[in-house]
């Protein structure tokens, strides 16, 4: 679970310790805290080391590694969440929050992304969208996602976490259909010193595949980096196409049929198991109501991009404490000939989305200095024009 908060708010005081007891109580094998501030208290910054952040909490076991990363928590360009830092924790953990003297809109998640990276730190978007973004109608969308992505800034993207599984993968179906390659993470969110309020740690987790031995965070790391990844709150899945894994390149000289390997384990029946390839639903899979289901056949691939595996449920079933059932693993990416991974229609749609944000940023009033609004217009100018290169 790469979004957990072992401390928030509240009158109760949770332990590494007792966040170790919570993961082995789940099976989960690797929690990461994201040390952020509560308004103005940040409640785990003791437990930030000062240097070699990334080393394990020493209450860490076996089976279970307690991580202290740092989700940045500015709410107009959206959270993100800092994995692996290795150096220090960056302050003040936040920007654009009005009539404070951090109400300008420096430093950008770009910049906060450049500073983790030179820790190297993993920066992943988290809890990303509720509903689809409509960038001609959305008066108020400042997230910065589709910058970040295009300029190369974000390592993951939380295709499960606080937020709709299904509305946040039809934005990033969107940006792999500009070329991007973007794994899937996971987190719940968790505020584990509450009795309740998302769920339990572990809700929403990505499995990440790593040679068999003891348990460690780099190699972990390195395979979500990679996008070995799926991400679930309940039926498991694995997929190949084409005898190429999770995060892999699958090259063909043309268009044509390729064979395909899938597999579900679910502890809920599931309503929907499909292939989506490029955005669209290539293949529904039957499961007959089955719970353990392999599958094999093959897919008709005519352009370069991506597939993916899914699965869903129309509505929440328990035991599963989510919104409803769901799972997808991070794309396999499809190279035909010498074809670019492009879309104008997609394309088209980000650049409205980057449009939104400069006339929003041209308008805002708490600017630090001029540089500081010149700097963030030219990042947002720069991200666009990525998008713009897609459409003629």
């Amino acid at each position: 679970d790469v979004h957990v908060h072992m401390n928030y708010a509240g009158t109760y005081r949770n332990t590494p310790e007792n966040l170790a007891r919570q993961a082995a109580a789940e099976d989960l094998s690797i929690v990461e805290n994201l040390v952020v501030n509560k308004e103005q208290r940040v409640p785990d910054m003791s437990y930030f080391p000062l240097k070699d952040s990334a080393a394990p909490d020493k209450a860490s076991t076996a089976e279970a590694l307690i991580m202290h990363g740092q989700e940045f928590h500015t709410s107009y360009w959206g959270h993100l969440g800092l994995l692996n830092l290795t150096d220090h924790y960056l302050l003040p953990d936040y920007s654009a929050y009005t009539n404070t003297a951090a109400g300008s809109l420096w430093p950008t998640n770009a910049d906060v992304a450049d500073l983790a990276h030179t820790q190297h730190g993993l920066v992943g978007y988290v809890h990303p969208f509720d509903t689809v973004p409509h960038p001609l109608h959305d008066e108020h969308l400042t997230n910065e996602l589709p910058v970040d992505v295009a300029l190369g800034k974000v390592d993951y993207i939380e295709a499960m976490g606080f937020s709709d599984h299904k509305s946040t993968a039809a934005v990033w179906y969107r940006l792999l259909n500009c070329g991007f390659h973007l794994p899937t993470g996971a987190g719940t969110d968790a505020m584990a010193n509450y009795a309740s309020l998302r769920g339990p740690v572990g809700l929403n987790r990505v499995y990440a595949r790593v040679k068999a031995g003891p348990l460690q965070i780099q190699p972990w790391l390195e395979s979500l980096r990679r996008g070995e990844t799926f991400a679930t709150n309940g039926p498991l899945l694995g997929f190949s196409l084409g005898g190429h894994g999770l995060g892999e390149t699958l090259s063909l000289p043309k268009a044509g049929q390729v064979q395909f390997s899938a597999w579900l384990r679910s502890m809920v029946p599931v309503d929907h198991w499909q292939i989506v390839c490029n955005g669209v639903v290539v293949k529904d899979l039957e499961t007959r109501g089955g719970k353990r289901v392999d599958v094999s056949g093959s897919l008709p691939l005519g352009h370069s991009g991506w597939c993916l595996l899914r699965a869903w449920n129309e509505k929440a079933q328990h035991p599963i404490l989510d919104g409803y059932p769901y799972a997808t693993t991070s794309p396999v990416y499809v190279q035909i000939g010498e074809e670019a991974v492009k879309s104008a229609e997609d394309a088209g749609y980000f650049v409205a989305w980057i449009d939104r944000l400069i006339a929003a940023a041209e308008g805002h009033g708490e600017w630090n200095s001029a540089a500081e609004k010149q700097g963030v217009l030219e990042l947002l100018k720069k991200g666009r024009a990525v998008f713009a290169g897609q459409i003629h």
